[in-house]
């Protein structure tokens, strides 16, 4: 069974790396600081890195660097750990000499082909092996990454593995954000199941649906089997039919799961016998009287638990990452809800509230106080609009800023978390994952309302405005409430939820897709027409790759490729743009990629009365990422230009050449200021059209 953790203080289970890191907290620095490895952990001496910037916010007390350290490769190359430093991490290390570490690296040959796309990079560490054996190990594999030779185990001691594979996960500025034993056991495709868990830490689209996991709508049931338990007696699940079933996988050692325990005793004694769901564990490790024994020291020792020695149950239910797993049943056997680990901030009241709903009881409405209480808590009693919520990109906002990398910049965190930086709301110095994403109480307030002194019923709440907090000009290109409101309202998607579920499996998988940016609807003119009022700018595009766009393909040859000239030409077989497949010689000025590529169609912007403001595109207040991907995505894809997404505010600082104040923070008058003298002719006289 796998076991893994999100953070160093997170609820899962590890042996190895707490210790670790219980060790080393407070005798290194980051990875990002100029520390070198020590002679004695690395392979091989590790160059020292180069400094850095400090990072965007303040770290919690509980986050912990990821200690310098380096080695060489099969080819003797040096590589140090801060080589990474930008991009997210994974470190695998592995022995080639045990075959319990091969479906590790399967999965790994997997994960890896998608770390250009997804913003990663994997560090493969090879311990305890020769160095012929684990470079065949590597070639077998087809482990298409760096991998350090430590066939001397001096990193594997280093960093306490002593499993056949396992994993460590790091932040783009070199913080522990998880670990994982990736040894999977008494499971039919270990390669798999270890590949969904790395998409799981890494954030990457799952592979394949989850199973028996409620949501979208649907419910599944509960598998039913028979097993023996530690009183020696045997149980049936389907036994307990018409009445809810809480059925808890635990492991006897698990504080988290003692935790969880001991709340499900004292709760459930409080409701109603002839209501009361019943509780029933699995056991999924340790010899019947160890079991036995910690659950009676414990005081623990209340209810019935199934016994699962080979693994039979943990694989009926795919309990494959963290301890307690808790799975709420109503009374037809139908999975309402399932929890993977225990938060003690968060699941009493929550799971307060579900047992009540399993139970046919109306929920008590446990909110949070004086904080956020997330969507979790909203779900028990709003299902449909939570489930409809999940189609929504407000749901993986958050995700999009641990792709870039920018889940530490507080301007983009502001939009993408719920009450950032407010009493109870997410914040960097303890950050509460139920709050990531743009969620309802983001929209609707905190509590969603139900804190409010005016009756919730009679509320009614204009969202436009709450939109245009974040959705502004500079970071929401063509933003028209009107349009997008639609989009997000649980109303106008209520229908999701009655798709067949592979259907709706494909929307989700859509979510990330990029959004066409939405110029005017205005004829081009090309870019010699805006030369008399930019000639800076003309100038400094003029010398760029894109004013000499159709060079390359010239010199390949395809320069009247109508597929290549669409990504090399202005506006191609738009009105006033380049005719798809001419010749470039017969219409230079379109033949590059020109200014209105970027800025949109001047036909209503270069005539003599027509408005200035409004008319094109400024892009020298916008948001890189948010705003400038979108023009630039579409031929700046994967395809063409891989990574690019990534470093796209370097690629635009490299080309930027804004002079003229936009107007959106300009007065009127600086922008008459603003204009340059026109090339062979008077500054032209402001027409009434002007503002």
């Amino acid at each position: 069974m796998l076991r893994a953790v999100r953070t160093p203080a997170s609820w899962l289970l590890l042996v190895w790396i707490p210790l670790f890191l219980a060790c080393e907290r407070g005798t290194e620095a980051p990875a990002r600081a100029d520390t070198p490895a020590s002679a004695t952990a690395a392979t091989s001496p590790a160059p020292d890195p180069e400094p850095a910037a400090e990072p965007a916010a303040a770290r919690g007390a509980n986050e912990r660097p990821l200690p310098a350290f380096g080695g060489t490769t099969f080819e003797g190359k040096s590589v140090s750990v801060s080589d990474f430093l930008g991009r997210r991490l994974l470190i695998f290390f592995f022995r080639p000499d045990e075959e319990a570490a091969r479906p590790a690296a399967q999965a790994m040959a997997t994960i890896a082909a998608l770390q250009g796309k997804h913003n990663f990079a994997i560090l493969g560490v090879a311990s305890g092996a020769s160095t012929p054996d684990a470079r065949a190990f590597v070639d077998a594999e087809g482990l298409e990454f760096t991998v350090l030779n430590d066939a001397g185990e001096s990193l594997a001691r280093r960093f306490g593995v002593k499993v056949a594979a396992a994993m460590l996960f790091a932040d783009a500025e070199g913080y522990l954000t998880g670990a994982m034993d990736a040894v999977a056991e008494r499971v039919d495709d270990p390669a798999t199941t270890i590949e969904g868990q790395v998409r799981e830490q890494l954030r990457l689209p799952a592979s394949e649906p989850a199973l028996l996991e409620p949501g979208l709508g649907e419910y599944p049931p509960a598998p039913d089997f028979t097993a023996g338990t530690l009183d020696g007696e045997t149980v049936k699940l389907s036994d307990l039919r018409g009445r809810p079933v809480v059925l808890v996988f635990f492991l006897y050692t698990c504080p988290h799961c003692h935790h969880a325990l001991q709340f499900l005793r004292s709760h459930l004694a409080t409701i109603p016998e002839a209501e009361r769901p019943a509780l029933l564990g699995v056991s999924v490790s340790g010899s019947p009287s160890a079991v036995r024994d910690e659950l009676k020291s414990k005081a623990l020792d209340f209810f019935p638990v199934a016994i699962d020695p080979d693994g039979s149950l943990a694989k009926l239910y795919a309990v494959m990452g963290g301890v307690p797993d808790i799975l709420l049943l109503d009374a037809e056997g139908r999975i309402r809800a399932r929890t993977q680990g225990w938060r003690d901030a968060m699941d009493p009241p929550l799971m307060k509230m579900r047992l009540a709903r399993i139970a046919g009881a109306k929920p008590p409405m446990l909110l949070h106080a004086t904080g956020y209480s997330g969507n979790e808590v909203c779900g028990v009693c709003h299902e449909s609009q939570a489930e409809t919520w999940r189609f929504t990109k407000h749901a993986t906002a958050f995700d999009t800023l641990v792709r870039h990398s920018a889940e530490r910049d507080a301007e983009c965190v502001s939009c993408h978390v719920v009450g950032f930086d407010q009493s109870g709301g997410y914040s960097f110095k303890e950050p509460q994952p139920w709050l990531e994403g743009v969620g309802c109480e983001t929209c609707h307030g905190r509590g969603g309302g139900h804190l409010s002194p005016t009756p919730i019923a009679e509320v009614e709440v204009d969202y436009q405005p709450i939109c245009a907090t974040c959705h502004d000009a500079k970071h929401s290109l063509g933003f028209d409430y009107a349009t997008f409101g639609p989009r997000v309202s649980h109303a106008a998607n209520a229908y999701l939820l009655t798709l067949p579920l592979a259907e709706k499996h494909a929307r989700l998988a859509e979510l990330g897709s990029t959004r066409k940016p939405l110029f005017r609807d205005a004829a081009y003119v090309g870019s010699d027409a805006c030369q008399s009022c930019h000639q800076a700018e003309f100038a400094t595009w003029e010398a760029s790759l894109h004013g000499r766009s159709m060079d390359s393909l010239a010199s390949q040859g395809k320069a009247r490729d109508a597929a290549c000239q669409a990504c090399h030409a202005t506006a191609v077989g738009k009105p006033g743009g380049f005719p798809s497949g001419a010749d470039p010689l017969a219409h230079a000025d379109l033949a590059r990629v020109g200014c209105e590529d970027c800025h949109g169609p001047g036909g209503d912007h270069v005539g003599e009365n027509d408005r200035r403001d409004g008319t094109i595109l400024s892009l020298t207040d916008k948001c890189d990422s948010c705003v400038i991907l979108q023009i630039c995505g579409g031929c700046h894809d994967e395809a063409n230009d891989p990574g690019f997404e990534f470093r796209v505010e370097e690629k635009i600082e490299a080309q930027r050449h804004g002079t003229i104040e936009p107007s959106s923070t300009r007065t009127p008058q600086a922008h008459l200021e603003a204009l340059p003298e026109p090339i062979g002719a008077a500054q032209r006289t402001p027409a009434a059209g002007d503002r």
